[in-house]
């Protein structure tokens, strides 16, 4: 298409400046500003410009070169004795396909079906060379402008998985790889931040670049980084090696960590099967990719085929649909939510980011808002990693217009104008009328969903309808509800009206414990709940309890006592008790036997789809019978159940830690005896244990 900019040179001139600044942000200081995503679209335009008009391409452009400069460095500067190249990228299966026909072509091969090649993981972190010398760990440097980098070493040598000596190594190994944080020990990194009142890290990729530039290499190691080896750089006397299959498999043979969702694909076709299947399943790894990597399995291939001036012409970096983009904040509002909780989120410019449009985004809490110094105005960074809820990262200062006021958390509530006030060493700020009409939906919200008592029938738009009817003002009156009012509302036939009975007459039944979630107790969460209505066996026997009975429950402790003990003692809660009570609603909690315990204090940990239990149903048997089902793998894991399509993370920690791991019918086994198969019985580690890892 040809360019319809006036100036193209102009147009050109200005993309190669903001894209070297942004090169410099990555590459130099490893302080990016802008999201993956936002980099590409002006390396794409600037690319489409220079293709329409190749008279104004320049020996210096951004599209001729790898990385950024290394000026002003805070470390040594380390000359890479085999460049460290960037990868071109495919954004579409049409691109993939045309890369691997143009390979075919220039290897005079007849079509690229028959080609064999690599999948690999592009880990979204730190390219790394880590060099040795017989044997020896000897330094370690940054990818910097792919010619010089920066010597990291004494950051790089307190990563744990990294080895310091290896046995059978050539006298000079260079091994290329990516510095990463997995998600869970970024997670852990953000809530001893929150704990601390300090600001939440912005993502696992700018927190890991940051970690490697600590002068204290005290301070990185304390980050829990690791380290996944992709790649052979220099090599001198190395075994002939013929395929990158052969080079991955030999680096971990040398005790490297290398991804071990890397496959050998045959075809154009298995290339675009392999980029559907990690576009669904990208996030059951435990940390994150922003597309795969493609080579040419065959090194003699690699080597005829040669490279261009940026980029090897035998590999190609296949981007996924990005998780974080650019958009302008247009306004920061608050949402009063069940517990009066009022939480700051922000109005966006719609962006499409993360597989879906984002309109608006959390902002978590008041600190938040002034930590992150974003700003109605702002052009700001929105994050979205699959089913999370959008985020929104922190301000593209660069951009920000000057003069633009800072926000201000609101001193009364949005809906009903009473005081919103903020409890002393909390970080959370509440709306305190317990009669707000925005906590009372909320809550009636909460109460319907399928977390608590899953009534089909009634959705957010049915609660709103039915309080703006003055049809409900609790939870506790969808159990006297007017059915024949109901009817009478626009909309509502005789077929939703029935859905509706019929979704109110199954949530009768309940079991207690969801009715305890569904209350809203601050603080009480299913397992809570699950072990008071077991421990009691019925409604009324919690409700007399005071906080120290409550607490002496495994599982419940002090503050979900307290939090339960005060909520019974309000005369309002006792009320909407009695209208769950005259509507037939079920208190009475399970039967519990001693000899049904059959997983007492074990962790059982599920990963993928079963045939005869739903995930929920597959929880809920373990912890009926007493165990626990935690999200994550442990050496406190007493077993692994696998069904189809698992979480490979799962597996292979499970592997490392020598963890049993179960089909189907050795779960079932398992509930019925409450011993793993193949082991003999003995006495259960308990779940709640310190974990020696």
């Amino acid at each position: 298409m040809p360019s319809t900019d006036p100036d193209p040179a102009g147009r050109a001139a200005e993309l190669a400046a903001r894209i070297r600044h942004h090169d410099e942000a990555y590459h130099a200081r490893g302080e990016p500003e802008i999201p993956d995503a936002d980099y590409d679209a002006l390396v794409r335009e600037l690319r489409s410009i220079e293709a329409q008009h190749p008279e104004i391409v320049t020996a210096d452009s951004p599209t001729q070169a790898v990385g950024a400069e290394v000026v002003g460095a805070t470390f040594a500067p380390v000359e890479h004795r085999v460049p460290m190249m960037s990868l071109d990228n495919a954004f579409d299966a049409d691109e993939l396909r045309g890369w691997a026909e143009r390979l075919a072509r220039s290897l005079e091969r007849e079509h690229a079906d028959a080609l064999e090649f690599i999948g690999e993981m592009k880990i979204d972190g730190i390219a790394m060379s880590l060099r040795y010398e017989d044997g020896r760990f000897v330094q370690a440097a940054t990818r910097g402008n792919g010619k010089v980098g920066e010597d990291v070493t004494a950051n790089v040598a307190t990563i744990a998985s990294i080895p310091h000596e290896l046995v059978g190594a050539p006298p000079v190994l260079e091994v290329r790889g990516e510095v990463y944080m997995p998600n869970p020990t970024f997670a852990a990194l953000n809530e001893a931040q929150e704990a601390a009142g300090k600001p939440r890290y912005a993502n696992p990729r700018n927190t890991t670049a940051g970690s490697l530039r600590q002068k204290d290499p005290t301070i990185t190691a304390s980050r829990g980084l690791d380290f996944w080896a992709y790649q052979l750089g220099e090599v001198v006397d190395g075994p002939e090696l013929e395929r990158q299959s052969d080079a991955l498999d030999w680096l971990g043979s040398l005790g490297f960590p290398v991804n071990p969702e890397r496959r050998r694909l045959t075809g154009a076709a298995a290339l675009a099967e392999f980029v559907v299947h990690w576009t669904e399943h990208r996030h059951d790894l435990d940390y994150d990719i922003d597309g795969l990597v493609f080579k040419l399995d065959d090194l003699g291939l690699q080597r005829a085929l040669g490279s261009t001036a940026k980029a090897p012409r035998w590999a190609i970096a296949s981007k996924l649909p990005p998780e974080e983009r650019t958009t302008e904040l247009l306004a920061i509002e608050v949402s009063i939510g069940r517990t009066g909780k009022a939480t700051p989120f922000a109005v966006l410019d719609p962006v499409f980011v993360g597989g879906s449009t984002v309109q608006m985004a959390t902002l978590h809490n008041d600190d938040q808002v002034r930590h992150k110094d974003v700003r109605p105005g702002d052009v700001v960074i929105v994050r979205k990693a699959g089913d999370v809820i959008p985020e929104v990262v922190g301000p593209v200062l660069a951009e920000r217009p000057t003069d633009l006021p800072a926000w201000v958390f609101p001193s009364a509530c949005p809906t009903c104008a009473e005081p919103l006030v903020r409890p002393e060493g909390e970080a959370h700020t509440f709306c305190v009328n317990a009669f707000c009409p925005a906590r009372q939906q909320a809550q009636i919200d909460y109460f319907s969903s399928r977390a608590a008592m899953d009534i089909d029938g009634v959705g957010e738009r049915t609660v709103a309808l039915l309080i703006a009817e003055g049809l409900i003002a609790d939870a506790g009156d969808l159990f006297h509800l007017d059915f024949e009012r109901v009817g009478e509302l626009e909309g509502y036939g005789q077929t939703s009206v029935d859905n509706m009975r019929a979704g109110i007459d199954a949530a009768r039944s309940r079991p207690l414990a969801s009715l305890l979630v569904g209350l809203g107790i601050r603080h009480l969460g299913p397992s809570g709940a699950e072990a008071l209505a077991r421990a009691f066996g019925h409604l009324d026997p919690i409700m007399a309890a005071d906080a120290e009975a409550m607490a002496a429950v495994d599982g419940v402790g002090p503050t979900i006592a307290g939090s339960v003990a005060a909520y019974f003692a309000d005369d309002r809660a006792l009320a909407l008790i009695e209208k769950f009570r005259s509507g037939g609603v079920n208190l009475v909690g399970p039967e519990v036997s001693a000899s049904e315990q059959t997983l007492a204090g074990m962790a059982i940990v599920v990963t993928g789809t079963l045939a005869g239990f739903s995930r929920d149903e597959a929880a809920d048997a373990i912890k009926s019978r007493g165990g626990k089902n935690p999200g994550s793998v442990s050496k406190k894991t007493a077993a692994v159940v696998v069904g189809e399509s698992p979480g490979a993370s799962k597996l292979t920690k499970a592997t490392d830690l020598g963890v049993p791991i179960l089909d189907e019918a050795g779960f079932v086994a398992l509930l019925e005896t409450g011993v793993v198969p193949g082991q003999p019985a003995e006495e259960p580690v308990s779940a709640d244990e310190p974990d020696e890892t």
